[in-house]
């Protein structure tokens, strides 16, 4: 049925696609919160029930972070200017945000009217099975919604609709515990009931909104990528012809579908310059038609110079077994000698984690110390770069 009324539905990498989808499920979120508010609220008024109140509260807040995400997908989708030169997908994770704190916030006051009301507890209402059968109703309602929020934040890969759809889970559980609530105070009378209900509802709510706004902020922060995402760029540079190893492979997100990328590519120092130049370009082409703005540094290397291929599967051993010992991940790159009449440089990089337990200089040392055990006359020159993930280039 979507695809008929969302167009090219089944391209969700398309940007406008991913727009329309956001509008139109939080356009459907506005109309269902919104019916399940008046439903809700006229019960919990006559009825005088806290817990029914609230979970009323709970959809209007649903209702007005359904308008925050309809305004985000419509600020999201607009084209690059000359202030965003990276376009405006980002403000999809705004407005995840602002729906993060809005959920925290009316569980808060949730929980305080809860609390209020064991402290000056109101009488007990009568229950008659109206009112019940109407929440449960609005159980099922709720359901759906989610159902629907999953599929297409599936569909597109979108944090807003699955922390709807979260949110819309948490709803469903809720409001059965409103149910819940209702029949236990008809036939048993409790006075802390309809409370008891709406604290646990509330601690739910602020849980969750914490938990969103903790995910949501780590991605506006710069969250590391994601590790089959890195590790699938990795293989496919590999993979082409001539590529003889990578390092310092460097994403930035500027929303879903929006990557920038850049990376150092080994390749051999005696090939045709021409030639080596031609592959970059049709790496990084092939990429952008990924969606993956990529930009190549070339590194040659030296891969016919004996003494340099064989000091260079030493120093290899030496680093893999510094890896060992400080159980921390090293890896090398960028490896070169300048030969001399009194001595040669031993040039290269390593890789290492930021969990790494000692200092860049007590790594340099011992890897001076190391390397001279192989010959007196080699003198290291050594740059220490972090990783930004931990996905090894092999």
């Amino acid at each position: 049925m979507l695809e008929k009324i969302i167009k090219n539905y089944n391209q969700p990498q398309r940007p406008e696609v991913r727009v329309q989808v956001g509008r139109f499920a939080g356009i459907v979120g506005i109309v269902a919160n919104a019916l399940l508010f008046a439903i809700k609220i006229v019960f919990g008024i006559l009825f005088r029930s806290i817990s029914i109140i609230a979970d009323s509260l709970n959809n209007l807040s649903d209702a007005g972070t359904n308008v925050i995400t309809v305004v985000g997908y419509t600020v999201s989708g607009k084209p690059a200017d000359k202030d965003h030169p990276f376009g405006h997908a980002r403000m999809e994770y705004i407005s995840s945000l602002i729906i993060a704190i809005f959920i925290a916030f009316f569980g808060l006051e949730t929980l305080i009217s809860s609390v209020e009301n064991i402290i000056t507890p109101q009488p007990v209402q009568d229950y008659t099975f109206l009112p019940i059968i109407v929440m449960g109703c609005t159980i099922l309602v709720k359901l759906l919604v989610a159902i629907f929020y999953t599929r297409l934040g599936k569909h597109i890969n979108s944090d807003t609709l699955k922390a709807s759809a979260l949110d819309s889970i948490g709803d469903v559980f809720a409001t059965g515990a409103v149910v819940v609530g209702m029949i236990v105070t008809k036939y048993t009378g409790f006075v802390y009931t309809d409370s008891i209900v709406g604290i646990g509802i509330a601690i739910y709510i602020i849980v969750m909104g914490i938990k969103l706004v903790v995910e949501t902020s780590n991605k506006l922060i710069g969250q590391a990528p994601d590790a089959d995402f890195i590790s699938s760029v990795i293989k496919k540079i590999k993979d082409y012809e001539g590529v003889l190893g990578i390092h310092d492979l460097v994403v930035h997100s500027y929303g879903e579908n929006k990557c920038f990328a850049s990376v150092h590519v080994e390749v051999d120092a005696n090939a045709e310059v021409m030639h080596t130049h031609d592959l970059m370009d049709n790496i990084e082409s092939d990429f952008l038609k990924d969606g993956i703005n990529l930009v190549i540094h070339m590194d040659p290397i030296s891969v016919s110079d004996p003494e340099t291929v064989e000091l260079r599967g030493k120093v290899l051993e030496i680093v893999s077994a510094l890896a060992s010992e400080y159980s921390s991940p090293i890896s090398m790159h960028d490896f070169r000698l300048v030969k001399g009449v009194t001595h040669t440089n031993v040039l290269f990089d390593v890789s290492v984690s930021n969990e790494l337990k000692i200092t860049d200089q007590a790594l340099c040392d011992e890897l001076t110390r190391r390397l001279k055990d192989i010959n007196p006359l080699y003198n290291l020159v050594l740059t220490v770069d972090r990783d930004y993930f931990s996905v090894r280039f092999g």
